[in-house]
C-alpha cells in the first residue's frame, strides 16, 4: 500500500515535468525551423506580396515602389518638412555647396593671386623706370600743416585694421596651402583660431574708420575741372617738372578715396552678413532689384536664378567678400607704394601731420595757395575805424 502511493505521488510529478520539457524543446525547435526556412532565397523570377516584379530598388530596399524620386529631389535641393522653427534644417543636400567649394577653392582662389602678384610686379617695374620721386626743388625745411591728429587717427584706424583684416583673410584663402605646409598642423590650427576671432572683431574697429574718414574728407574729395588736367597730364608721375596743379587731394587721391569708400561698405556689409548668418538675403534683393531695371546678373554670370536660399545667400557673400577685399588690397598697395618709398616727403603727411613746403607747392599748388591766403587774412591787421 505504502509503495502504491509513492509511485502516484512520483506520477503526479512526473508528468508536468514532461509536458513542460516537450514544450521547452518546440520553443527552441521552432525559431531554427523559421531562420531555415528564411534562408532559402527564392527563384530569381519569382513574384512577392513585397516586391513586384521588375528592376532592383535603389539600395536593395523591399517596397511597393522606388524610392528614385525621393533621392532626386534631395540631391536637387528639395526643402522638406521640419517641425522645428529653423526650416533651413528640412535641407539633406545642398548640391550648389559643391560647386561653390570647387569655384573658391579653384579659379577664384588662382585670379586672386594672381591679381595680387601682378599689383606687386607692375609696382616694381615702376620704381624700376620712374624710381623715386623727388621734390625737384630740394626740401626748403619749411612745415606746412597738412592733416590734423583726428584725421590722422581716423587714417590709421582704418590702416591698421585693414592691415589686420588683409593678413587674417588671406590666411582664410591661401593658408592652407602656403602656410599649413611650413608650420603644420599643430601649429596652423590654433594660429587659424586666433586669426578668425582677430579678424571678426578687427572688422568693427575698420568700419569706424571708413565712417569717419568719409565723414572727415568728402568735402575735399568733390569731383573738379582741375582734376581733368591732372589725369590728362598723368598726375607728373610720368615726367619731370610737369606737375599739375591740384587742392588737397588730387585726382589720384580721389579715385583712391573713393574706391576705399565703395569697396570699404561693400565688404563690410558681406562681412557683416558672414558675421550673422542666414538673416539676410543681399544677393536675392539686389539681383531683383538690378532685373527691374532690366540687368539680368545672374544670366550674365551663368548664375542660378533667385529667390536663393539661406545658404546659397551665405555662399555668395563669401565670394563676393574675398573678391572685393582682394580688390582692396591691391588698390591699397598702390597707395602704401606711392606714400612710402614711391615719393620723397609724402609719408610725413600721415606721419607728422606735417610736409615741407616745396613739396606741397609741387603736388598741392592751389591747396597752398589757399592755407597762405587764409594765413594772410589771418595775420592782416583789422582796418582802424
Amino acid at each position: 500500500m505504502k509503495h502504491l502511493t509513492t509511485r502516484r505521488a512520483s506520477a503526479r510529478y512526473l508528468l508536468p515535468g514532461i509536458a513542460f520539457a516537450l514544450l521547452f524543446l518546440a520553443g527552441l525547435l521552432l525559431p531554427l525551423e523559421a531562420n531555415a526556412q528564411s534562408s532559402v532565397r527564392p527563384p530569381e523570377d519569382a513574384t512577392t506580396s513585397i516586391a513586384p516584379p521588375g528592376p532592383p530598388l535603389q539600395g536593395g530596399v523591399q517596397g511597393t515602389e522606388s524610392d528614385a524620386d525621393i533621392w532626386r529631389d534631395i540631391r536637387q535641393g528639395e526643402v522638406g518638412y521640419v517641425p522645428i522653427p529653423d526650416k533651413s534644417a528640412g535641407l539633406m543636400i545642398q548640391s550648389q555647396g559643391e560647386d561653390w567649394r570647387l569655384y573658391r577653392n579653384g579659379p577664384m582662389n588662382d585670379y586672386l593671386g594672381y591679381a595680387m602678384l601682378a599689383t606687386i610686379v607692375l609696382l616694381a617695374l615702376f620704381f624700376a623706370i620712374r624710381g623715386r620721386i623727388k621734390v625737384e626743388h630740394g626740401m626748403s625745411g619749411i612745415k606746412i600743416k597738412r592733416f590734423s591728429t583726428l584725421e590722422r587717427m581716423s587714417h590709421w584706424l582704418m590702416a591698421l585694421s585693414f592691415i589686420t583684416l588683409g593678413i587674417s583673410g588671406l590666411n582664410f584663402t591661401f593658408g592652407r596651402s602656403f602656410v599649413l605646409p611650413v608650420i603644420g598642423k599643430d601649429l596652423f590650427g590654433p594660429l587659424s583660431g586666433f586669426l578668425k576671432a582677430t579678424h571678426n572683431y578687427t572688422a568693427f574697429a575698420f568700419m569706424v574708420g571708413l565712417v569717419l574718414a568719409f565723414v572727415l574728407w568728402i568735402v575735399h574729395n568733390i569731383p573738379d575741372r582741375t582734376d581733368l588736367n591732372w589725369l590728362a597730364k598723368g598726375g607728373g608721375l610720368i615726367g619731370k617738372s610737369n606737375h599739375p596743379p591740384a587742392r588737397k587731394f588730387n585726382a589720384g587721391q580721389k579715385l583712391i578715396f573713393w574706391g576705399v569708400m565703395l569697396l570699404g561698405l561693400s565688404v563690410s556689409v558681406s562681412g557683416w552678413a558672414l558675421l550673422f548668418p542666414f538673416e539676410h538675403h543681399l544677393f536675392t534683393s539686389t539681383f531683383a532689384l538690378l532685373g527691374n531695371i532690366g540687368i539680368d546678373v545672374p544670366a550674365i554670370l551663368g548664375l542660378p536664378e533667385p529667390p536663393y536660399t539661406a545658404i546659397q545667400e551665405q555662399q555668395f557673400n563669401s565670394a563676393w567678400h574675398g573678391i572685393i577685399a582682394v580688390v582692396m588690397i591691391c588698390l591699397v598697395l598702390a597707395h602704401i607704394y606711392i606714400g612710402t618709398i614711391g615719393m620723397q616727403g609724402a609719408y610725413d603727411a600721415m606721419g607728422s601731420g606735417e610736409v615741407d613746403l616745396n613739396w606741397a607747392r609741387e603736388h598741392h599748388s592751389l591747396w597752398v595757395e589757399e592755407v597762405m591766403a587764409k594765413k594772410t587774412e589771418r595775420s592782416s591787421p583789422a582796418p582802424a575805424e
